[in-house]
């Protein structure tokens, strides 16, 4: 038996699919579910999928295709409801409420090392995200203690490729390397502020530094 969700986001798609001849995107089903963020349509997708009722077709973007449907939809409305007025967003968020999204390596909280991809995914407690597309990362290093921010928590970043003077951000310098910073401006150039006393801020030319995301929460394990 499939969950109201699933059944919606079903016949979504294959509304879609008989409409347009293309799957929509995830993008599209997070709005038409009315959902926070993409990664409650990434485990509809996967529950689907392992439900047999979709499969995803190799080697193409935006490519499912719905095997079957369950009996009780094909007394179902193939239109997915409108979405919910944009303030019900402001509703509380139940407490045990979980969502996973991607876990992408270590960052550092002090000289900037390589931001590794990853395609783990971290389980986090709905209520310390916001709006948006959230991914999270390890720290390493101790430049962030004054701001809370240990070795070997998680950082929860909000995808943003501006940030604002005094934000924590995460800031890509030549292409290569990662740092976990407060975002200030100095002149003309971008600097980069530890919290502790024990490190130097760092400086920028603008190009140098692209802004790949804010911080929005932290996760820590205690052993």
């Amino acid at each position: 038996m499939l969950t109201p969700k699933q059944q919606q986001l079903l016949s979504f798609i294959q509304t879609r699919l008989e409409e347009r001849g293309v799957s929509p995107s995830f993008e599209e089903m997070k709005d038409a579910l009315d959902l926070r963020s993409k990664s409650g349509i990434h485990r509809l997708i996967n529950a689907l999928e392992e439900r047999g009722f979709i499969r995803r077709l190799p080697n193409r973007a935006r490519a499912l295709e719905v095997l079957k449907l369950p009996e009780a939809m094909h007394r179902l409305p193939t239109e997915v409801p409108a979405a919910r007025p944009q303030a019900s967003a402001s509703l509380p968020i139940a407490a045990n409420d979980i969502l996973e999204i991607p876990l992408h390596g270590r960052i550092a909280a002090g000289a900037p090392i390589e931001a590794l991809e990853g395609h783990n995914m971290l389980s986090v407690p709905a209520a310390l995200l916001g709006a948006g597309d959230h991914y999270a990362l390890e720290v390493a290093g101790d430049s962030m203690v004054d701001a809370g921010i240990l070795d070997g928590d998680f950082a929860l970043i909000q995808k943003t490729d501006v940030a604002r003077e005094g934000q924590i951000v995460v800031a890509l310098i030549d292409d290569s390397e990662a740092t976990l910073k407060y975002f200030r401006r100095d002149g003309k150039r971008v600097r980069l502020d530890p919290a502790n006393s024990a490190y130097e801020p760092q400086l920028y030319d603008p190009h140098q530094v692209h802004i790949q995301g804010k911080l929005a929460g932290l996760l820590r394990r205690y052993n």
